[in-house]
């Protein structure tokens, strides 16, 4: 009989033991790189819930590492990871690049994870490559130049529609002892948005073929100088000292109304209605001449994130794909990152500010985002604050421009 009991005893340790290994979690670890560092807290709470969500439904207990570079390093941080053995399980990257990441092998196939399904038609039409989706977009949005409505309802001015009303308006903005224009250049990237709404009105509006021909080397920035008419006016009625301020204190003094514009999408309403909840926000499209065809804002699909093929932990990493556009959570995540709906899981209504873009969409006064090298983006960028600050000239920035352009279709 002891034996007996002593045998049970020690099956019940055995079989106690096992369950206690069984119920054991697995523990792993998943290293995101994204590009949007006034999103942090929202995408750590996100990586929060994720991580209770795997643990509480797959007894996985996943540390999710999130790493944002500053914007202005963040392409070149990435593409060195990628090229050595360091690369990040999933990372951001713009959607102009996506057939240029998937040609280099660093994008995953998600056509056949649920995400896929979710997304409207036209969204997933800018995420893919010969029908295949390749990234989840995060920010779609039509966006232009953010304004104070109530700094232009105390000024008596109206939304510009010609470079001539938008002078106008800058000039009875400063009469009645408002700056117009917020300027905050110390990233590059931020001045850089000048050249692209600019480039963007006049390109869609007048000069349809330019972007074609500058990649068969058959054109110049000769050809759409003209932007600097607006750029001189934005850069001449702006704040002072902008080379020492960034975007978020930028978009933080532009709340609290130490300027009636900034040249700046959407996407800086998170910090702007922190700072301000009160601010009445609101987006125009910047003029680009004096024909309203070219006055248009930008629409895009910009931000996207993408799976490296590569990653240690693919089955983690696609669940996190897929939990971006979670049917429960998804729309609490976006709501708060101030982006549009893009998929069936967003039941969320935009920000009042979004619809103002969007009547721009609906009045057919907009343009989809061009689709430039990263090279000469960048140095769009690093040339205006050249600009700003005296060191070069309209002349001289053409022909770094074409330059650039011309290294970059002979790397192709």
């Amino acid at each position: 009989m002891k034996k007996t009991l002593s045998i049970l005893l020690a099956l019940s340790m055995v079989f106690g033991m096992a369950a206690a290994v069984a119920e054991a979690p697995r523990e792993a670890e998943l290293n995101i790189m994204m590009s949007f560092p006034q999103y942090m807290e929202q995408w750590e709470t996100y990586a929060s819930q994720f991580e209770a969500k795997m643990l509480a439904e797959q007894n996985i207990k996943v540390t999710v590492n999130i790493e944002m570079p500053s914007s202005d390093q963040y392409d070149s941080v990435l593409q060195a990871r990628l090229a050595g053995d360091d690369a990040p399980d999933l990372y951001t990257l713009h959607c102009n690049n996506i057939g240029l990441y998937n040609k280099a092998g660093y994008l995953s196939d998600l056509t056949a994870q649920p995400l896929s399904a979710k997304l409207y038609e036209n969204v997933r039409a800018t995420v893919s490559v010969d029908g295949k989706v390749m990234a989840v977009p995060l920010e779609s949005m039509a966006w232009g130049v953010l304004y104070n409505k109530d700094i232009f309802e105390a000024a008596g001015v109206a939304v510009p529609n010609t470079l001539t009303e938008l002078k106008a308006v800058c000039e009875t903005l400063k009469a009645k002892g408002y700056t117009p224009f917020m300027l905050a250049f110390q990233e590059q990237w931020v001045p850089q948005l000048m050249t692209a709404l600019t480039l963007g009105g006049l390109v869609s509006g007048e000069k349809t073929d330019w972007l074609s021909r500058m990649y068969e080397d058959k054109a110049s920035y000769e050809e759409v100088r003209s932007i600097f008419d607006v750029i001189d006016v934005i850069m001449q009625n702006g704040t002072e000292r902008a080379m020492e301020e960034g975007s978020q204190q930028g978009a933080a003094d532009f709340a609290t109304g130490k300027a009636a514009m900034f040249v700046q999408g959407t996407w800086a309403a998170s910090t702007i209605m922190e700072t301000n909840p009160d601010m009445k926000l609101g987006v125009y499209a910047l003029p680009v001449n004096d024909d309203v065809n070219c006055t248009r804002v930008n629409l895009s699909t910009s931000t996207t994130l993408a799976v490296y093929p590569g990653t240690p932990e693919m089955d983690l990493a696609l669940a996190f794909a897929n939990y971006v556009l979670d049917d429960a959570d998804s729309s609490p995540l976006f709501e708060a990152c101030g982006f549009n709906p893009l998929a069936t899981c967003h039941t969320f209504s935009p920000s009042y500010w979004v619809a103002d873009a969007s009547q721009y969409v609906a009045d057919g006064r907009a343009y989809q985002d061009l689709v430039l090298p990263n090279a000469v983006t960048d140095e769009q960028g690093k040339l205006l604050q050249e600009y700003y600050v005296g060191n070069v000239t309209v002349d001289q920035i053409v022909e770094r421009l074409d330059a650039a352009f011309q290294n970059t279709n002979k790397l192709n």
